[in-house]
């Protein structure tokens, strides 16, 4: 059975302001290396299923101090190549492929 994977963009907004919300920083944003690609400070493009995309909102959120920090998930389904425009540094990327690091 072939697995339905979505891009989904996840941002965040973290205050740093202590050292708290620093290491919150820094868990969120390992977390979402685990699931996709950086694209910008706080942006992370993933490839996910519905339950992969349930298992890592629950875990960010358990992170996050919803008092201070901030949370997007945007699904941008899987036609997203057409919807995706990049400019500028930081060459494009294939999320779907593997990667060779």
């Amino acid at each position: 059975m072939r697995c339905i994977c979505l891009l989904v963009l996840i941002t965040y907004d973290v205050s740093t302001e202590t050292a708290a919300g620093r290491k919150r920083l820094r868990q969120i944003a390992k977390t979402c290396v685990n699931y996709g690609q950086r694209v910008q400070n706080s942006v992370f493009e993933c490839n996910l299923d519905a339950a992969l995309l349930v298992k890592v909102k629950a875990t960010l959120l358990k992170i996050m101090d919803k008092n201070e920090d901030s949370l997007r998930f945007y699904s941008l389904g899987n036609n997203y190549k057409n919807n995706v425009e990049h400019y500028g540094a930081k060459a494009s990327f294939d999320v779907t492929e593997p990667l060779i690091i």
